[in-house]
C-alpha cells in the first residue's frame, strides 16, 4: 500500500492504493507515518517527493472506516487523536525538503496532505477539494487554517463551504499550486525541482526551510526579528570565502537556467 523507492539523495513515496484512490485507511496512515519517521532518520535522503498511484493522488479517509461505528471517526479525539501517527502533521515537519507531485484528485485528507509539502507540481489532471462541511467533519489536519493563508480567506471560504473541486489550472491561478504540468512530465519536473534543491549545502537548505516555516507561524514583526536573530547566529559560522563561492556559481547557474 505505499512504495518507498530510493533515489540519489532524495526518496519517492507512492501512495499505493489504487482501486481505493489512495484512500488513508487506518493500515496505510500507520505505514506512512512510520515511513516518514524512517527517512526523516535517514542521512542519505535529503528530499522527498510523494504523489500517488493510478488516477489519484489521495482521496482522503477511507470510506469504509468511516462507517465503522468503531472506526477511527467515532475514537475519543477523533481520526488524528494519536499525534504520533499523524503522517500530515510529520509531514508538515519533515526537516527536509518535501513536493507533492499530485497527479489526480486530492480530496480533503489527500488536500491537507498536499498543502503538508513544501512545493506542489500539479498534473494537468489533478483536482483539488474540501468535502469536510459536506460530510460533517471538522478538519484535523490543519486545512481550515493552512488553505486561506495560502490562497486568501474568500477564495478557501469558497472552497471550505462548497466543497466544490477546484482544477489545476485554476489551482495554479489562484497561487496553490507552483506549476502545472502534463501528466507524463509530473515526476520528472518534481525530480528535477528536487535536484536543484539538492544542489544546495544540507545544513543551509534545513536551516532556511526551518526559518521559513517558523516566521510563517508567527506574526510579521516576530518573524523579522526571527530573521535578524537567526542571520547573526548562521553569520558566525559562514566564511567569506564560502559566500564569494557560492556567488560565483550562482551567476553561473543564471546564465543557463531554463524558466
Amino acid at each position: 500500500m505505499l512504495l518507498i523507492d530510493q533515489r540519489n539523495g532524495y526518496a519517492v513515496i507512492t501512495l499505493n492504493r489504487p482501486d481505493a484512490l489512495n484512500a488513508l485507511s487506518q493500515p496505510l496512515v500507520a505505514r506512512l507515518a512510520e515511513a516518514l519517521e524512517m527517512l526523516e532518520t535517514d542521512s542519505r535522503v535529503r528530499g522527498l517527493i510523494v504523489t500517488g498511484s493510478g488516477r489519484a493522488f489521495c482521496a482522503g479517509m477511507d470510506i469504509k472506516e468511516l462507517q465503522d461505528p468503531n472506526g477511527p471517526l467515532n475514537r475519543p479525539g477523533g481520526l488524528w487523536a494519536d499525534g504520533l501517527l499523524n503522517p500530515i502533521l510529520r509531514l508538515r515537519h519533515f526537516s527536509k525538503p518535501t513536493i507533492a507531485a499530485v497527479n489526480g484528485a486530492a480530496v480533503t485528507g489527500g488536500f491537507e496532505l498536499a498543502l503538508a509539502c513544501d512545493l506542489i507540481v500539479a498534473s494537468s489532471t489533478a483536482r483539488f477539494a474540501d468535502t469536510h462541511a459536506r460530510v460533517g467533519i471538522i478538519p484535523g489536519g490543519g486545512l481550515s487554517q493552512h488553505l486561506s493563508r495560502v490562497i486568501g480567506i474568500h477564495r478557501a471560504k469558497e472552497l471550505h463551504l462548497t466543497g466544490n473541486f477546484l482544477s489545476a489550472e485554476q489551482a495554479d491561478r489562484w497561487g496553490l499550486v507552483n506549476r502545472v504540468v502534463a501528466p507524463e512530465e509530473l515526476l520528472p519536473v518534481s525530480e528535477s525541482l528536487m535536484r536543484d534543491m539538492l544542489g544546495i549545502e544540507q545544513a543551509m537548505l534545513v536551516s532556511y526551510k526551518r526559518l521559513i516555516d517558523g516566521g510563517y507561524a508567527m506574526g510579521f514583526g516576530a518573524a523579522l526579528a526571527e530573521e535578524a536573530r537567526t542571520a547573526k547566529v548562521e553569520a558566525n559560522r559562514t566564511r567569506a570565502e564560502d559566500v564569494a563561492r557560492g556567488e560565483v556559481a550562482l551567476l553561473d547557474r543564471g546564465r543557463t537556467q531554463a524558466n
